[in-house]
């Protein structure tokens, strides 16, 4: 009885925390280009005015750890030499076969790393797309797109600040001034800035070429190895929250495009369709290019086959009900 009791007061109390947080919450907007421009800008002065600039770092353990690869990129003539992405830690590159790892962008605006391009036309040419393309608690937000001519040594900023999450980038495999950037957007709000963008100018501009809504961003891109103006987009829509994850949506599709990601139009024939569509990865057949594979996460609900329980509890039961309805439920319901 006296258990009983105990839990009952336990429940009672995380009951009304739980009524109390809600009619509390309050939303919090997302910061805006021009606060992210201001505090890499802030950043970028304290690091030049530190006393400590011209002293370098060096990592002195723990050494036996590991953390989240985003994406790895492999030199097309020289497989010795690749390029890894850490969802939080830079890009670090190997000239060995990975023997030893150099930090090659500990220096720039973000860590956190969504994807890594290397130039069909120049290999020397590596794009890399900040902000990670998961959607973890622990993602962190990116600061566009970077471009390096001289394979990692230096990096120039070439816009998209505001695209937050990159999820692929493709590049041309003839014309190193063409790319195509993916980006997943915000994390946890909505923002425009996501969806396909195209430059044909080394990065010096970009245009948005498919664009869903402000909730569904492009998680993977993919391009025919015998014709570039071919194209595919998986577009992701979610909804991420401190306290919820909607991982799908009905507006979770494949796109395709014959002119180059200029224009793109939706397939539908022999896909999953509705709100519980999750993300999309994409693959295209070396051997047989008409051969697309798309692996889809099904959020769909499994039909369970239970007794039919019209006055049981689920989870919005508790939304509306009073403490005093509340105290009078069967601890057995609970």
């Amino acid at each position: 009885m006296i258990m009983k009791k105990i839990l009952s007061s336990f429940l009672v109390l995380l009951f009304v925390l739980f009524l109390s947080n809600n009619s509390n919450a309050q939303y919090v907007e997302s910061s805006t280009k021009a606060e992210i421009d201001a505090s890499i800008e802030q950043r970028a002065k304290l690091r030049n005015s530190s006393a400590f600039k011209n002293y370098p770092v060096r990592n002195v353990g723990p050494v036996v750890m590991s953390g989240r690869v985003s994406d790895i990129a492999v030199h097309p003539d020289n497989s010795r030499i690749f390029y890894v992405g850490y969802a939080s830690g830079g890009v670090y590159k190997t000239t060995n076969s990975g023997n030893t790892m150099t930090p090659i962008f500990d220096h720039q605006d973000a860590l956190g790393i969504g994807d890594i391009a290397i130039s069909g036309a120049n290999p020397n040419v590596i794009w890399v797309g900040t902000g990670e393309n998961n959607s973890s608690r622990s993602s962190y937000a990116g600061a566009g797109v970077f471009k390096s001519i001289d394979a990692g040594e230096t990096w120039t900023y070439t816009g998209l600040r505001n695209t937050q999450h990159i999820g692929r980038i493709l590049t041309h495999p003839t014309n190193e001034n063409i790319a195509w950037v993916g980006s997943v957007g915000a994390l946890y709000s909505t923002n425009s800035e996501r969806g396909v963008y195209k430059t044909t100018d080394g990065g010096k501009t970009w245009d948005k070429t498919l664009f869903v809504n402000d909730s569904t961003g492009v998680i993977d891109l993919v391009i025919h190895p015998t014709n570039p103006d071919i194209l595919w987009a998986a577009t992701w829509e979610k909804d991420r929250k401190a306290w919820n994850f909607k991982e799908g949506g009905n507006r979770s599709a494949v796109y395709k495009s014959t002119d180059g990601g200029e224009t793109w139009s939706k397939s539908v024939d022999g896909l999953p369709q509705g709100n519980f569509v999750g993300r999309i990865g994409l693959d295209i057949s070396q051997s047989n290019p008409d051969v697309i594979y798309a692996i889809v996460d099904n959020q769909f609900e499994m039909k369970e086959e239970r007794e039919n329980d019209s006055d049981a509890l689920t989870q919005t039961s508790f939304v509306k009900m009073s403490v005093k309805d509340f105290m009078k439920l069967d601890n057995k319901k609970l």
